[in-house]
């Protein structure tokens, strides 16, 4: 589905973003694919090259504007062309507004979050306007709904990556580009990691869904390529919800 085609993906060494580098790489794809940590670039790395696939593997913090700005390039240099940008990267932290952490933690997380997407964006454009590419953003259902005390900053990061989205979608149409999110609830992943949001809360909160579950990776990873691919060539601006329910409740 993906063959000649070149893919760039954030946040791609671990957790839905790796699930996401394989799942293009399986299809055929040339990933490029963005992350912090040597070891987990190296595994994912490994992994892809199973499937015979052309990866590059980019250690950088996108969260530092002058890291960000490499990472198009970079791929472009590699692969000659853009066809699908995958805007993944982010970090889970906790903050209540009764917290003098607060301002802190909202800076960090919009610096991870929000402010790459927007800066990688606008680098890739040129590039997938060439190519009538697409853009697919990862969002999350707690743009949508106030659920968690204390998860304040994440969940503004992620409401404003949804207009984002929208924007970028209808400002892009014109040039034949399209530009969707994926909004998961409860994925089992380790963004809790180092947040204090522990994994058996995420296990059981994904329990407590009307369909009884969290989600794994690879369901997110299906999503995203689906929307990346021809077959979703009349789908634009959409932030496609994927939380086994829990918005219903």
């Amino acid at each position: 589905m993906f063959a000649n085609k070149v893919v760039l993906v954030t946040g791609g060494s671990s957790g839905i973003g790796a699930a996401t580098v394989e799942a293009f790489a399986k299809e055929g794809a040339s990933v490029a694919f963005v992350g912090r940590n040597q070891a987990k670039l190296k595994d994912v790395e490994s992994r892809c090259q199973q499937y015979g696939a052309n990866v590059l593997a980019i250690r950088a913090d996108v969260s530092k504007d002058e890291e960000a700005k490499t990472v198009v390039q970079q791929t472009v240099d590699k692969f000659g062309k853009l066809d699908v940008l995958v805007n993944n990267a982010g970090i889970l932290r906790f903050a209540s507004v009764l917290e003098p952490t607060l301002i802190q933690t909202y800076d960090e997380t919009m610096n991870t979050n929000l402010r790459p997407v927007v800066l990688i964006t606008s680098l890739a454009i040129p590039h997938l306007v060439a190519t009538k590419g697409s853009i697919v953003n990862v969002s999350s259902i707690l743009s949508t709904i106030v659920r968690i005390p204390g998860i304040m900053p994440y969940s503004m990061s992620k409401a404003a990556m949804d207009h984002f989205t929208k924007f970028a979608a209808l400002e892009l149409a014109p040039s034949g580009v399209r530009v969707n999110s994926v909004n998961p609830g409860p994925v089992l992943t380790d963004i809790a990691s180092g947040s204090g949001f522990s994994p058996d809360l995420l296990e059981d909160t994904g329990a407590h869904t009307p369909l009884g579950k969290a989600a794994q990776s690879e369901e997110i990873a299906n999503m995203i390529v689906y929307l990346a691919s021809d077959k979703a060539k009349s789908v634009t601006g959409s932030c496609y919800i994927m939380d086994n329910g829990l918005a219903l409740q």
